[in-house]
């Protein structure tokens, strides 16, 4: 099964507001830089997407380590929000819809088609992964001439 790292970050002018997402996917050190926008959306979406984006472009099941700096996406996977949000209908503890639930039945379904580790990154910080992912979101924002 082939091993890919998968960097991510999403970006938002204004919340809600224009959006970018940035990924770079890395095999065997080859890299694949892919990135998007939305006219009207928000952070949040975007670090999701981006994490969707990034898995949509494996033709094949492999082993993936995510790193993102979105502590609700990490968190969403790595303390089983997800499941529980599933379980309950997408409904939160609270019985209150849990938000962007559209996106996370995707990115559930992209990640059951491969071996998924989610890892937390310090944004802005010293990766430099997650930083050009950055520079690619906020890049996407600017295409969208708004």
């Amino acid at each position: 099964m082939k091993k890919i790292d998968l960097y991510t970050d999403g970006a938002c002018s204004g919340n809600p507001g224009a959006g970018g997402w940035g990924a770079i996917l890395i095999y065997k050190g080859v890299e694949k830089e892919i990135s998007g926008g939305e006219k009207s959306t928000t952070n949040n979406r975007m670090e999701i997407f981006a994490v969707i984006a990034g898995l949509r472009c494996l033709k094949e099941s492999c082993e993936v380590r995510i790193y993102s700096d979105s502590a609700y996406t990490v968190n969403a996977f790595n303390e089983g929000w997800i499941y529980g949000w599933m379980k309950n209908g997408w409904k939160k503890a609270d019985g209150k819809p849990v938000a962007n639930a559209e996106l996370w039945n995707e990115l559930y379904s992209e990640t059951k088609k491969h071996k998924v580790e989610f890892v937390k990154v310090k944004g802005h910080a010293d990766n430099a992964y997650n930083n050009r992912c950055d520079e690619l979101a906020r890049a996407a924002i600017r295409s969208l001439g708004l």
